[in-house]
């Protein structure tokens, strides 16, 4: 046989202009100009690429190895039986799975849509050097317990307990635990699955679910999922009380609970304030400088529907925002920033690329959303115009052979902004007019 390609007659000319058109048409992947980015103003929809269909979990859960030592099981800090439940997705036995999961971890929901699975079960699984990569252990774990949620079923005391009636005395003990956040929403489940049935937690805020409602964006970690894990608290008889109590307000004290009855008190407040470095003392919001722990409450309470009553609206970042930081908590400012309206967000910090603290997932979703990285750099000075916000000044940071990084002051560099978010990480402030 021989080849007897066919004999054009003429030359086939199609301009620059149509080949672009019809290209747009048929292409798959986005644009990389930011004509054709997808408008992320307003716009708290999930972005996490583990989120998984019913079909993309069973495929995802069928690949597993179930390995007898279980690597993944030994990276979790939760020791959640991750073999036993991707065991019962594999066989379309939602419920056992998300059973599986709670019984382990209250905060199941929630930990798998934020947990850094590759840094733990995730980072531990046999097939991570495998063509396909490791088993997306998370979005498993989401996904079991989203289906759970859907179910209604509410949880219940532990049938092989004895009756309420005859427990211990100890058992019927007040117990106080201060702030409704994630330690005290697992420590009260716990207790209460033990078979404690007088448990009260003391919030300050109008609002439950501490930093997971307060902090982490809608778009990783929507309200309903902490309302849920909430609800499945209540229902094993866990009271809620919130709105102005917290140590040192209304006369609260360790010393008053114990007069008030209370045996004993777990006390899970977080971290309440901000590391703020001393060249942004003195600087207010409306001068254009936030710290994480004012900026990102304000996105939720605008974003999150049912957290707050006020009708919040979103705080307006428009221009250029610097965003200081490279850890998780950074990344979150920077891409609720852009969702404010920022029109570019540069993402500052001292160290390199390959000293990032964030999880990997975080910092690859920030590129994706057009943030710019700028490492090396420490903040020296603000710059002020007409009492506002007008830019920053930094010096170059260098790595020494001993490990340390070093400042070199000659070397300065001047980046203008309309806002500063200062997102260095938090440090616990001492409580006012408590004995604890």
């Amino acid at each position: 046989m021989a080849l007897n390609p066919r004999v054009k007659t003429h030359a086939q000319i199609f301009s620059t202009a149509s080949k672009k058109k019809e290209k747009k048409h048929w292409k798959r992947n986005p644009e990389k100009s930011c004509d054709s980015c997808i408008k992320l103003e307003n716009n708290f929809d999930d972005i996490k690429h583990t989120t998984l269909s019913e079909r993309g979990a069973l495929r995802e859960a069928m690949r597993c190895l179930k390995c007898a030592d279980a690597p993944c099981q030994k990276s979790c800090p939760t020791n959640l039986d991750i073999k036993s439940f991707i065991t019962s997705i594999s066989n379309k036995n939602y419920y056992g799975a998300a059973r599986a999961i709670l019984s382990d971890n209250p905060l199941g929901l929630t930990c798998g849509m934020v947990c850094p699975t590759s840094e733990l079960c995730v980072g531990g699984c046999n097939l991570y050097a495998s063509e396909e990569g490791p088993i997306n252990i998370g979005g498993l774990q989401q996904f079991a317990t989203e289906v759970f949620s859907k179910m209604g079923i509410p949880q219940i005391r532990n049938p092989q307990l004895p009756p309420a009636n005859e427990m211990p005395e100890s058992y019927h003990s007040p117990i106080a635990l201060i702030g409704c956040g994630p330690a005290s929403i697992s420590c009260a489940s716990f207790l209460a699955r033990l078979g404690y049935d007088n448990i009260t937690i003391f919030e300050k805020q109008k609002y439950t679910g501490g930093l997971s409602t307060a902090e982490i964006p809608q778009f990783r970690l929507p309200y309903e999922v902490v309302q849920f894990e909430i609800s499945l608290m209540k229902d094993l008889g866990v009271k809620v009380i919130s709105g102005n109590y917290s140590l040192g307000l209304n006369e609260m004290t360790l010393t008053s609970l114990k007069e008030e009855g209370f045996k004993a008190v777990f006390i899970g407040i977080g971290l309440p304030q901000a590391n703020r470095a001393k060249i942004f003392q003195g600087l207010t919001t409306d001068q254009g400088f936030f710290t994480s722990k004012d900026f990102l409450p304000i996105v939720a309470s605008a974003s999150k529907k049912g957290m707050c009553q006020c009708r919040s609206v979103l705080p307006e970042v428009k221009g250029v925002v610097i965003v200081l930081g490279a850890g998780d908590t950074a990344f979150d400012c920077a891409t609720s920033a852009l969702r404010c309206g920022a029109k570019r967000v540069f993402v500052c910090f001292r160290k390199g690329f390959t000293n990032i603290r964030a999880v990997p997932e975080e910092m690859e979703l920030a590129k994706e959303e057009k943030c710019e990285f700028l490492p090396f750099l420490s903040p020296r000075e603000v710059i002020m115009k007409n009492g506002r916000v007008a830019g920053l000044q930094f010096c170059r940071t260098e790595q020494m052979e001993d490990g340390d990084w070093l400042e070199d002051e000659e070397q300065v560099v001047k980046l203008k902004a309309d806002y500063i978010i200062s997102a260095f990480g938090s440090m616990l402030s001492e409580p006012q007019g408590s004995d604890w």
